[in-house]
């Protein structure tokens, strides 16, 4: 049986190297940067929350033209270039002292960021081929939830030494990281750039494919899932719940041991358009009960409560490995070869536009109106995700390979015999 976290020698492996060095950085990073700027630089929460959304909202614009970018210099040299420049940014942090510098640099760090995920994307596209890159994405996410998981646990060494130099050890490691990261792109087979676009064509061919944008924007609501289990639970389980406060702990547990464990075998099922048009019904449907089981959660004795939490945080997992699965076989399948990049960046900025708005309008839908709202959420998670379907054929007959069939390939993906 495969190992779950480390795939075979070879491209994939490279990748998943660098995927785990950025994630152990930035795990580390994110579990002590509000106490690093709170503390050592004496930034008040709402200051520091100003300025990290003035860098979301600047980071949304980058995605597509720094694709695009790696679609026309060579992914991989593109991803190496970006993710390095990526860690000097980290680097930056170290030296800002008020606030116009920390917008500054948070700008860039997350231009960086967004850019170099896109370039990343792009360049699993040219490197592997078929059920190897979907699967590879399946590694990239198991070990993602693994390497912060561990720079969670670094960085909670240095959050009890409790020292501004203990942090900003944390700071120096998380720019290296990077650094290291840019190193093991390196060490991948050279992607040639594509080729220069037809005359007449749009440099930008994604902000003008309809099909796509619709696939995109349904996502923004799927993708609400990802600050569940981090911001709103948490609320949830104090304000709503007899349950332990503990039992966030417990959550986290459940998530991060399901993705390292299970995200690779799911995804091996999930390698065509039929599939993943399947699993985006099912992960509508885990995402709609989890939400009935944490709105029950409210109601009953703490050991009842926590039982339907448990309960739900796993039906949560299932359906957000699920939907993970059917996303990548879509954003791949549906970007032409030549426009990985600028699609890979257009189709995470859904992700990242969702994730941006969710805390204020989940918290305020769920820990406001309570009960009420959770049975709202799931009902927009499962005709976001029933609308996929109709969505992704439409996208698929405006695609040449698809062009004039009334129903999708059920073939595995481009490149797999």
């Amino acid at each position: 049986m495969a190992n779950p976290i480390t795939p075979a020698r070879g491209p994939a492996r490279s990748l998943t190297s660098a995927t785990l060095f950025m994630t152990m950085g930035n795990g580390a990073f994110m579990t002590c940067s509000a106490l690093y700027f709170t503390k050592v630089i004496g930034f008040t929460p709402a200051r520091l929350g100003l300025g990290l959304s003035i860098a979301g909202l600047v980071g949304l614009l980058a995605g597509v033209p720094l694709g695009h970018l790696a679609d026309r210099r060579g992914p991989r040299e593109t991803a190496a270039a970006l993710v390095a420049l990526n860690g000097i940014a980290a680097g930056g942090y170290l030296f800002v002292d008020s606030f116009a510098p920390f917008v500054l640099v948070a700008c860039a760090f997350v231009v960086l960021e967004r850019g170099g995920r896109a370039a990343l994307q792009a360049t699993l596209a040219a490197v592997l081929q078929g059920t190897d890159l979907v699967r590879t994405r399946a590694y990239l996410r198991s070990v993602n939830n693994a390497g912060i998981a561990a720079g969670s646990l670094f960085a909670g060494i240095a959050i009890q030494i409790g020292t501004d130099n203990a942090f900003r050890v944390v700071l120096i490691l998380d720019a290296l990281s990077f650094l290291v990261s840019a190193l093991l792109l390196m060490t991948l087979p050279r992607t040639a750039p594509a080729p220069a676009a037809a005359p007449g064509e749009p440099r930008l061919a994604v902000l003008r494919d309809r099909p796509f944008a619709v696939i995109t924007l349904i996502s923004v609501v799927l993708s609400l899932y990802a600050v569940l289990l981090e911001i709103v639970l948490p609320l949830w389980i104090v304000s709503h719940t007899t349950a332990p406060r503990w039992l966030v702990t417990v959550l986290f547990l459940v998530n991060t041991a399901s993705v390292v464990s299970f995200q690779v075998r799911i995804t091996k099922k999930v390698d065509t358009l039929p599939l993943a048009i399947g699993a985006f019904r099912r992960s509508g449907v885990a995402l709609l009960l989890c939400c009935v089981l944490f709105a029950l959660s409210s109601t009953g004795t703490a050991v009842t409560a926590g039982l339907l939490l448990v309960l739900g945080g796993a039906v949560h997992v299932y359906g957000e490995m699920v939907l993970s699965a059917a996303a990548w076989v879509v954003s791949y399948e549906l970007a032409p070869p030549d426009k990985q990049g600028q699609y890979q960046g257009f189709f995470f900025t859904g992700y990242a536009a969702s994730v941006m708005i969710a805390p204020v309008l989940l918290t305020s839908l769920l820990i406001r109106y309570g009960t009420p709202g959770w049975f709202v959420l799931g009902g927009a998670f499962l005709l976001s995700a029933l609308a996929m379907g109709p969505a992704v054929r439409w996208a698929a007959r405006t695609r040449p390979q698809y062009f004039g069939s009334s129903s999708l390939p059920s073939a595995p993906l481009k490149g797999v015999s």
